[in-house]
């Protein structure tokens, strides 16, 4: 019962801890003259990524491998689909020029270095497939040097007159603004563990495997973070966090949480992963394609719908794959 109960309470603690985060992460952003881009590429981030870090280094230090790849790929799916799709729905997502032309394709690019590390074994007399600690450690190399473009671009748009760092009026000190922060990642971090250990729960009495707990119910519970903040964003007319989140969680999954987990304790790869790989690349691509073809770098309602219904084809043909 007391599972249940806290399955219920974590969803509160999600909403209200990302509208407390959002709120907090768009004062500082205007405190410091930060573009609300760079915050929702870090510390919001950073902070809906919580979840994902937790599930993954509880598995890896339980020797659960399936479980914590497996939260990996269906988060970074369940981002593209179902989170942005969602946010487009209610407002349209504008794509800014780095976004499309930088960050999109880092992300990518990261995707690709993961399947590539995983399947690196097959050129070799090893034929077991695993992300060792050696391919975690390249990982978080990696992730360094996209949080050393982050700070570059900044800093540019900051030399460029973009971003101008004297302060400004944010309607909240910085005490306040912190506080929220704090408060919000914390509601974030309880709200998505009271979620996943419910819906562990239900789906382990449904007798489901780890893999498809995985990609799915662990997945989705959480890049539940990822999906309030993003829609909360989207609803405040704060689509630069809404986009910005999910690109950068994505980025951060992918180099610095598996990375992690890697180094913790090498991570067997099911060659089956490689379809979910590759279904991160379809969305990624899907992204791509969504902006260009519309008029105006963005995403638009009923692109935002098809997303939808793409990853609705996706959790059923996992059901399917079993």
């Amino acid at each position: 019962m007391l599972t249940y109960l806290l399955f219920a309470l974590g969803f509160v603690a999600l909403v209200k801890g990302a509208d407390m985060l959002v709120d907090g992460a768009s004062a500082i952003a205007k405190r410091l003259n930060i573009s609300e881009m760079i915050i929702g590429l870090t510390i919001v981030s950073f902070g809906t990524s919580l979840p994902e870090l937790l599930v993954n280094i509880t598995a890896s230090f339980k020797g659960n491998p399936e479980i914590a790849i497996g939260n990996i790929f269906g988060s970074n799916i369940a981002n593209i689909l179902l989170i942005l799709g969602i946010s487009a729905m209610i407002r349209p997502l504008p794509i800014t020029k780095n976004i499309y032309f930088s960050e999109i394709p880092f992300s990518l690019v990261a995707t690709l270095l993961v399947g590539f590390l995983a399947n690196a074994s097959l050129f070799s007399e090893f034929r077991s497939l695993t992300l060792s600690r050696l391919d975690g450690g390249i990982l978080l190399v990696f992730f360094s040097l996209f949080m050393g473009y982050i700070y570059v671009v900044h800093r540019s748009n900051v030399a460029a007159g973009i971003e101008d760092e004297t302060a400004s009026s944010p309607g909240m000190s910085m005490q306040k603004s912190l506080i929220f922060i704090a408060v919000g990642l914390l509601g974030l971090y309880f709200g998505g563990e009271w979620v996943v250990n419910g819906a562990v729960k239900i789906a382990g009495e449904a007798g489901l495997s780890q893999t498809f707990i995985g990609l799915t119910v662990i997945a989705v519970g959480t890049s539940l973070p990822e999906l309030v903040t993003s829609a909360v964003a989207a609803k405040k007319g704060n689509t630069d966090i809404a986009v910005g989140n999910v690109v950068g969680s994505n980025i951060f999954n992918l180099l610095w949480i598996l990375g992690v987990s890697a180094l913790i304790r090498p991570l067997p790869f099911d060659v089956a992963s490689n379809t979910d790989v590759m279904m991160i690349i379809f969305s990624s691509a899907l992204l791509l394609f969504a902006v260009a073809v519309g008029k105006g770098a963005r995403i638009v309602r009923w692109e935002g719908a098809l997303f939808i219904l793409v990853y609705i084809a996706y959790i059923i043909y996992l059901l399917g794959r079993g």
